[in-house]
């Protein structure tokens, strides 16, 4: 794993692909573990049979206590996301030091609205740990993106959530993902992507959630490599609605998406330089969905 969150050059296309995608997010709804169960889960998952896929877990600045209470004793050096901001600096730093045989806090999220408080976060965080900032895009995100780039630090996109104003368009995403290629800025993705490709999910696991229409992760993560090799936008806006599994064909050197075709290189470089991961409250949905389209 690089420092991306992607892969080594030199795995077949699907693991290059997959390798790291999914960060740990079990504490946060819909799935909301308790501190005990999803620290539990994520020891298993990292055990279990697809540990490939896993990244970090993914923490809020907040329970960073509780956290550490409920760590393994044992050295584990769990990678590990913490969600915070500038107030929250000092409070990070404690944990780093107390724990870090333990859990090893490489990675920041937060969020911003405007150039001044992109600045604030570099310079609290940008020097020790990369940074990933959340985006609203339901305007056009490439004025903050282009801060972004100008503090080395990078994009977060929030691609659903438990209500449905809380899923952007298509439109917003690919505009998103064009503004990150176009300025060489990494991004991460949160929420919703539970499922490989676009379709209707419930919005929780209550019996009589309602539900909506909710993006892909290879819709999303194969898109974005489509455009750091260079696709035009107007042919990748489609993938982001793809709802067909027969359209996507993997082999040991290629994934190929109706005519588009990226090499197992091409994937490699795009985990490595650009598209990150994606938070989820399960690990075991995506993983289930791919064995079920026999992707795994």
């Amino acid at each position: 794993m690089n420092a991306a969150g992607g892969p080594a050059a030199g795995t077949r296309a699907r693991d290059a692909l997959l390798a790291g995608l999914i960060d740990y997010a079990g504490l946060f709804p819909p799935a909301a573990r308790a501190m005990p169960v999803a620290v539990a889960e994520y020891a298993a998952h990292r055990a279990g049979p697809q540990r490939a896929m896993l990244g970090r877990f993914v923490v809020p600045a907040a329970r960073l206590d509780e956290f550490a209470a409920a760590l393994p004793t044992r050295a584990v050096a769990w990678p590990t996301s913490v969600l915070g901001g500038v107030a929250d600096a000092d409070a990070i730093a404690r944990f780093a030091a107390a724990h870090g045989s333990r859990s090893v806090v490489d990675t920041i999220e937060a969020k911003a609205e405007d150039p001044a408080a992109i600045a604030a976060l570099a310079a609290a965080f940008a020097a020790r740990h990369t940074v990933y900032v959340e985006l609203a895009v339901r305007d056009d995100p490439a004025p903050l993106v282009a801060a972004l780039a100008a503090h080395g630090m990078r994009a977060k996109i929030r691609t659903g959530g438990v209500t449905l104003d809380a899923f952007p368009s298509p439109e917003a995403v690919l505009r998103f993902l064009v503004a990150c290629a176009r300025h060489g800025v990494p991004f991460k993705a949160t929420a919703g992507l539970h499922h490989p490709l676009r379709g209707e999910h419930p919005l929780t696991y209550a019996p009589d959630a309602p539900r909506a229409t909710m993006f892909g992760f290879l819709n999303v993560f194969l898109a974005a490599a489509l455009l750091r090799a260079g696709a035009a936008p107007d042919a990748v806006a489609p993938l982001l609605e793809e709802r067909d599994p027969s359209a996507i064909a993997l082999t040991d050197d290629a994934i190929t998406w109706r005519g588009h075709h990226l090499s197992r290189a091409a994937l490699a470089e795009a985990r490595a330089t650009f598209a990150g991961s994606f938070g989820s409250c399960s690990f075991a949905e995506p993983v289930q969905d791919l064995t079920s389209l026999r992707m795994l």
